[in-house]
């Protein structure tokens, strides 16, 4: 989905200090029917979303806007999870200095002139696999942020975050922060058009999961949560096919699972479905 600006062409003083950024948060959900199950499925997503594939998630991401990432520190946990933080910048830019790593970090472009807003640029992502021992649920949760300043948006990312992770759940916040100004001094508060965060969404994204708003127009604030409206118990199942299964066991299978979906979607618990 293309970001439309506000105006065609905004003639700005200076470097453009608008700070957008895009929050994606989602849950993949698993069942397994015993704890070895549950544990292997742990070790899978731990393996299959560990903090090499996130590095080249991230990497796609910062194509995708248009940024030139500067560093990347990456570290996989004991006993499960991963972290990436990027930094990056709108232009690309060059120092001759030799740049100083520290453990899990990657090099990349370097200059002072872009310093002074390295925090305002960045992307990302902490992952929390988690289950529970009783209630045969697994969960995998990531917390994925793509923070930018300048002309570059973090929308354009949004429909490559949601194909690459085909959530269950997914809670997403778009916000702008900041002004800037034009050559004749005007303040912007935000230089594109935005009503809803689904407008960024492909007309199949939207077709495949119920979705709700919540928007503050005038604080620069959208947020939107969706959840998938069906779903294929073969798609949940770790270890098991759902043709292995009894009709009543798929039954109580699937209103566990969508149970579970349900409360993260609400955040509450639910006593029965």
């Amino acid at each position: 989905m293309d970001i439309k600006p506000i105006n065609k062409k905004l003639k700005l003083y200076g470097f453009n200090n608008l700070t957008k950024t895009l929050s994606f948060n989602f849950y993949d959900i698993a069942y397994a029917l015993n704890q070895a199950k549950n544990q292997e499925y742990i070790q899978y997503i731990d393996e299959e979303y560990n903090a090499d594939r996130l590095v080249k998630i991230l990497t796609d991401v910062s194509k995708i806007i248009g940024a030139n990432i500067l560093n990347i520190a990456n570290q996989d946990y004991d006993p499960q999870g991963a972290s990436v933080t990027m930094l990056v910048a709108e232009n690309e830019v060059f120092n001759d200095e030799p740049i100083k790593l520290t453990e899990n970090e990657s090099p990349g472009p370097s200059s002072e002139a872009v310093v002074g807003h390295l925090d305002k640029s960045h992307i990302t992502v902490h992952t929390y696999p988690e289950n529970h021992p009783d209630k045969g649920i697994s969960t995998l949760r990531a917390d994925i942020d793509v923070s930018t300043c300048g002309e570059i948006s973090p929308l354009k990312a949004l429909n490559y975050l949601i194909t690459s992770f085909e959530p269950d759940i997914a809670t997403i916040d778009y916000r702008v922060r900041g002004f800037t100004r034009d050559v004749n001094g005007k303040k912007y508060y935000i230089d594109h058009k935005i009503n809803s965060i689904q407008n960024f969404m492909t007309s199949k994204t939207r077709d495949m999961y119920q979705m709700i708003d919540v928007n503050v127009y005038q604080e620069k604030i959208f947020h939107t949560k969706m959840i998938l409206k069906e779903f294929d118990l073969d798609h949940y199942l770790f270890g098991t096919a759902k043709k292995e299964l009894s009709p009543g066991e798929r039954k109580k299978i699937k209103k566990r699972i969508k149970k579970e979906m349900i409360e993260i979607f609400y955040g509450k618990n639910v006593p029965r479905i």
